[in-house]
């Protein structure tokens, strides 16, 4: 039977390892590709937009080379299905399987529309690595909540498939696509203006849409080969003024490159070299972001606090200045004003400003909802992906996945780190770029006649602070401690340890991921605190143990709540579980490069 085929675009814009696409065009005389462009279902923002809409003029000109052509279409895909099905006498409707709880809910409307019209529905997995229900069939139904079991469940499905190959004019043999003269003002990409954007209010065009742009950049990363094999997210840097990641997650977001194409990718570049290892290769950021979309397709209400089984219930704030102050880069903290620039002008900031500024917005300094950072990020980011915007936020406010919750990021001494002289805030907080280094971070404490010379008085040329780190980080941390004891637990400081990996996807430029340290300290607190384990003792047996990561308190980096001195960290960097039962660590040196003041080794 030669079918009249939709092949229904979403997130996989692209040619290359479409296995929908290919059985859109398999026995068929007449193929549409399609896109639906629903604004009310959208939230992205004017960079995002701009984004998608490159993405689509892309992939209109790639069909056209095959002899093709993309037929955009606005509305409510419930409400344009039926008049397309008359209009094109539609037998087939293929796409790309979609694992976002709304997505589904479509899908199953759209397919039951479908076959009430007598079309066939073929959808096929490619925009994640595995299929998702695979993986929560081989775990019972439910989502793995660490890493390491996640691995566990993929071992025993082997290597992702391979990609399927990109659609040619060879597959396209006895096929057409029905084009009239007025393609282009019938069924064309539209511009900004024509949905609603403000065309001005775009930033710099950094990072183009499409599949061909994903795919130049792909290949100028896999020629980096060194820069590939020794990557690992924790080492990369969030003040770095040209990125200091791939950037590739914009394009696996919205399809534009295959996560399988990249995956093998990797994999020919890793064959008879030493190479970083999952979770802080890049083979591991793309397991981060197979993490978060198992989680996001089976945990109820994965987006928001109330109905989610897996997120703590803590009463926040509503403070909607102080949300705006954020939101604007107005919190008188230079370097989370300048990320908070950087992500709305240009939409992309790097995995661990997305940290720095997540925990200042939430447990860290501000008490406001992570949901509320959710939408910010969902509005501005060029990759604000569903599952892995949701499981960030859950992680780096403490509400879920991370329960180390007394490790804050300082606002001041966290940028210092990889930028001492605040080259990162001079570029996106210009009003500071005359201050000497001694007060970028901090201009507040300049004196006045300083202030002056730079050109900027704080008060009125730029904000005093919003609210003393310190205070605000240790009245929070108590509110923590609250939260933690009306869900009947014991605090998460006691007793357990609980798994957390050396970086999770919040941003891969790729998908990213916190970036926790995955060397784990033991600490034996006395009553006071500050002691460590007396001598003789047995961490395996001692029931005050605590388990925490590679910090201390002398550190400026992180905000330590846990007095203890640093002891030396377990030997092996494979270990990702721990518990009060573990057997005594063995010794070893600590890497002091990483940490300020070469006491420990913090990964962020």
């Amino acid at each position: 039977m030669q079918h009249s085929s939709i092949h229904w675009f979403r997130k996989g814009l692209r040619l290359h390892d479409n296995p929908a696409l290919l059985a859109a065009a398999t026995d068929c005389c007449c193929l549409h590709p399609l896109f639906i462009l629903n604004p009310s279902s959208s939230q992205a923002g004017t960079n995002a937009q701009r984004f998608l809409l490159d993405a689509l003029r892309d992939l209109d000109g790639s069909l056209q080379k095959i002899g093709s052509r993309l037929f955009v279409v606005r509305g409510c895909p419930e409400e344009v299905f039926p008049s397309l099905f008359h209009a094109w006498g539609t037998t087939r409707l293929t796409f790309e399987v979609d694992t976002e709880p709304s997505a589904r809910q479509r899908d199953a409307t759209v397919a039951k529309l479908a076959a009430q019209h007598g079309v066939e529905v073929i959808q096929e997995v490619s925009h994640t690595l595995y299929d998702t229900e695979r993986v929560l069939a081989l775990n019972e139904g439910k989502a793995p909540l660490t890493y390491k079991r996640l691995q566990s469940l993929l071992a025993t499905l082997g290597p992702p498939e391979k990609p399927a190959p990109a659609l040619t004019q060879e597959h396209l043999q006895g096929c057409h696509t029905p084009c009239q003269a007025s393609h282009d003002t019938d069924y064309g990409v539209p511009n900004l203006e024509e949905l609603g954007q403000d065309p001005t209010n775009v930033g710099p065009h950094l990072y183009p849409g499409g599949e061909t742009a994903a795919l130049t950049r792909l290949d100028a990363l896999m020629e980096r080969t060194a820069w590939v094999c020794s990557f690992q997210k924790p080492r990369t840097a969030p003040t770095s003024l040209s990125p200091s990641t791939t950037v590739l997650s914009p394009y696996l977001k919205f399809g534009c490159l295959s996560v399988r194409t990249f995956w093998w990718r990797l994999d020919q570049v890793y064959q008879g070299q030493e190479h970083s290892q999952p979770p802080t290769s890049l083979h591991g950021q793309l397991l981060w972001r197979e993490f978060f979309y198992t989680a996001g397709a089976s945990i109820p209400n994965f987006d928001r606090m109330v109905g989610n089984p897996v997120c703590l219930q803590v009463d926040w704030d509503n403070n909607p200045q102080h949300l705006h102050a954020w939101r604007e880069g107005q919190t008188g903290y230079p370097f989370i004003d300048a990320i908070m620039t950087q992500l709305r002008t240009e939409g992309w900031i790097h995995h661990l400003a997305r940290h720095a500024v997540a925990c200042f917005l939430t447990r860290g300094d501000l008490w406001v909802s992570w949901e509320e950072g959710l939408k910010v990020f969902e509005e501005l980011l060029l990759d604000a992906d569903w599952s892995l915007n949701a499981g960030n936020w859950l992680w780096l406010s403490g509400s879920a996945f991370f329960h180390q919750y007394f490790r804050v990021y300082s606002p001041v001494a966290f940028g210092k780190k990889t930028d001492r002289d605040g080259a990162y805030i001079r570029k996106y907080v210009p009003i500071l770029k005359d201050f000497p280094a001694e007060y970028i971070y901090e201009p507040w404490k300049a004196p006045r006649a300083v202030q002056e010379r730079a050109g900027c008085l704080v008060g009125t040329h730029y904000p005093q602070p919003i609210v003393e780190h310190g205070v605000a980080s240790k009245r929070n941390l108590g509110r923590m401690k609250v939260a933690h004891a009306r869900k009947g637990n014991k605090s998460p400081m006691r007793h357990q340890a609980h798994f957390t990996s050396s970086c999770h996807p919040s941003c891969l430029s790729l998908p990213q991921a916190p970036s926790e340290s995955h060397w784990l300290v033991p600490q034996w607190p006395n009553h006071k605190g500050k002691s460590p384990r007396p001598r003789g003792s047995e961490p395996h047996k001692d029931i005050q143990a605590v388990v925490s990561y590679g910090s201390c308190t002398t550190c400026p980096v992180l905000t330590h709540f846990a007095q203890p001195p640093c002891i030396n960290p377990f030997p092996s960097p494979s270990l990702r579980l721990a518990t009060w039962l573990l057997p005594p660590p063995q010794k070893s040196t600590p890497t002091p490069s990483t940490c300020p003041k070469k006491v420990c080794h913090p990964s962020i």
